[in-house]
């Protein structure tokens, strides 16, 4: 099977609904950005020692979210992440259920390498080895997407926006949170002295 279409030559590409819209849509540039941050998580994973196999764990476990959530961005339907079978009521349990727990997972994680660090007293500048680096990269992009997510909930957007699935905004800020906490750990391994912000002078 052919990796292209042409379907998509003229600058339209179709949601989950059919409904065909611009390349540009603002729904589109949203699952984009997940996917652009799932790239990004893919470099980390690159970088990363399978020294780290409980760091190397989450990442796959996150980009395996980040598909789902992909995909409930690109169904201006309903918003949510998809289940594989049950009643309506009961994939909205397991959808719901799922990123809760993976939320609460991110939380246990960020105390229990918080707990290994010196504490975080001043802003510091992204950077240290590859991985903390690449760690650092995929935090402002996860950043961005959490920004176009609560964009593309406005409802006095303009037509295609639609309500999403507050579990998902939740999911994505937390993420951000844990991806920073991570590139700290990662340079605290690898010894890499954490840069000061200066400040203006």
């Amino acid at each position: 099977m052919a990796i292209y279409t042409r379907t998509g030559d003229k600058g339209k590409t179709s949601l989950f609904s059919g409904l065909r819209v611009l390349k540009s849509d603002l729904r589109v540039e949203t699952y984009g950005t997940i996917d652009e941050l799932n790239s990004a998580i893919g470099v980390v994973l690159s970088e990363t020692s399978n020294k780290r196999q409980e760091i190397r764990s989450e990442l796959i476990k996150i980009q395996n979210d980040l598909l789902d959530i992909g995909s409930a961005l690109a169904n201006p339907e309903n918003g949510k992440c998809p289940a594989t079978a049950g009643s309506r009521k009961r994939r909205e349990k397991m959808e719901n259920g799922k990123l809760s727990k993976r939320v609460r997972d991110f939380e246990r994680f960020i105390d229990q390498m918080t707990a290994k660090m010196p504490a975080l007293k001043n802003f510091i500048l992204p950077g240290g080895g590859k991985a903390g680096a690449m760690l650092h990269l995929a935090r402002a992009i996860c950043r961005r997407a959490e920004r176009r997510i609560v964009e593309l909930n406005n409802p006095s957007a303009g037509s295609g926006r639609g309500k999403i699935d507050n579990n998902i905004i939740i999911y994505v800020n937390r993420l951000s949170d844990l991806l920073f906490t991570m590139a700290r750990f990662a340079n605290f391994k690898e010894k890499k002295k954490e840069v000061i912000w200066s400040g203006r002078k």
